[in-house]
Parts: structure tokens; sequence; C-alpha cells
């Protein structure tokens, strides 16, 4: 996953939640923009749960975003379609 692709997501208008999914298998939902936070060379970005707690998640692990109408951004294969 690319920072770029992150960054599209995440700052989208309307805003739309997403789930980001990891390759050991972690799904992380990010409800809010004001949930996540980018490291500032960009491969690394830290999100807070609605709980409390938090994950720091390195972009190179990330297989895909799934946003909350369904349609995946960023899966292997599909560059170039629109993704």
């Amino acid at each position: 996953m690319t920072i770029d692709k992150l960054r599209e997501v995440l700052h989208a208008e309307p805003f739309q939640p997403f789930v980001i999914r990891t390759a050991d298998g972690r799904s992380v939902a990010v409800p809010h923009p004001d949930f996540i936070s980018v490291s500032p060379p960009g491969r690394m970005v830290h999100v807070f749960r609605k709980d409390g707690r938090s994950e720091f998640i390195d972009l190179l692990l990330v297989t895909s975003i799934d946003l909350a109408d369904g349609r995946p951004r960023g899966r292997p294969g599909k560059a170039g379609r629109g993704a």
C-alpha cells in the first residue's frame, strides 16, 4: 500500500469510514480521520481504536483498504483499474 493511496482515502470528501487489512490478517477500522495519524515519512500509521487501544501499522504490510460501501482499494492485482 502506498501513502498516496491511503491519503486519497483519508482525505476524500465526504469522508467514508474504512478498514485497513494487513498481511497477517488484522483488520483495523478507521471510523473518522481523527482516529489515524501518519508518520512524517509516510511509512507508518498510528490508528486509535474506540476502546482506547491503538496500533502502529507499517504500510508495507497493508494488503487493502476496504471502504464502508464495500469497495476495496489497493488490492494486489487491481492496479490501474481505478482502485
